[in-house]
């Protein structure tokens, strides 16, 4: 990689279509790649190592993704956040949503708990089970987590009335998950997510109370 990372970041958002970041905030993408490193090389945070794999794996995925979600939401839950994907490229792309990663394994929610210092990122880190919360969100997210239709019922619980719920997913799985989410959303059309022609962010908005 002859690029930098902040730069090489860059070039694969231009590849893929996506709006690139400004300085700001392509040395806190460096500075979040930095400490995944470290941590990583001790902590099985993520399959992939390398920089190159997650600058266009990880990185240019989630923040297609907060590139793509709706306006208008002002707060939103990472459930099974993991190394903080997309939650915190989420934080990083969109600073008026307040982010809230759930992550019930313990050294990754210190992971994120130091990502969000290093980082300054007002961002609250729920260590514990998602299910556990108990107010609902505007947007609830979800990427790569076990057994994604059971997260996603427990994910669908903790939107709010007209609010959205948006894993990402495959276009081979989609129809599973919403038969998992249950009758209570619309589904919209699907956006296609960079580095996999199958990947895409499923988006539903949760029908209101009836009164």
């Amino acid at each position: 990689m002859s690029e930098t990372p902040p730069d090489r970041l860059n070039t694969l958002l231009i590849a893929a279509g996506v709006a690139t970041l400004d300085d700001q905030q392509m040395q806190q993408f460096n500075s979040y790649l930095d400490l995944l490193m470290r941590w990583n090389a001790r902590t099985n945070l993520t399959a992939i190592r390398d920089a190159e794999g997650i600058l266009s794996r990880h990185f240019v995925e989630s923040i297609a993704c907060a590139r793509a979600l709706p306006p208008g939401i002002t707060t939103l839950l990472d459930f099974g956040s993991g190394a903080g994907f997309p939650g915190l490229p989420v934080a990083l792309c969109r600073p008026e949503i307040r982010v809230t990663l759930a992550e019930s394994q313990g050294k990754k929610a210190a992971f994120l708990s130091e990502a969000v210092r290093v980082l300054g990122l007002q961002v609250t880190v729920h260590s514990g089970r998602a299910e556990l919360l108990l107010h609902p969100f505007d947007c609830v997210t979800l990427r790569a987590v076990d057994q994604m239709e059971k997260a996603v019922q427990a994910a669908a619980a903790l939107v709010r009335p007209c609010g959205w719920l948006a894993p990402m997913t495959t276009r081979a799985d989609s129809a599973l998950l919403q038969a998992a989410a249950g009758e209570g959303f619309q589904w919209q059309d699907s956006v296609a997510l960079p580095g996999a022609s199958d990947r895409v962010l499923a988006l539903a908005i949760r029908h209101p109370v009836a009164v």
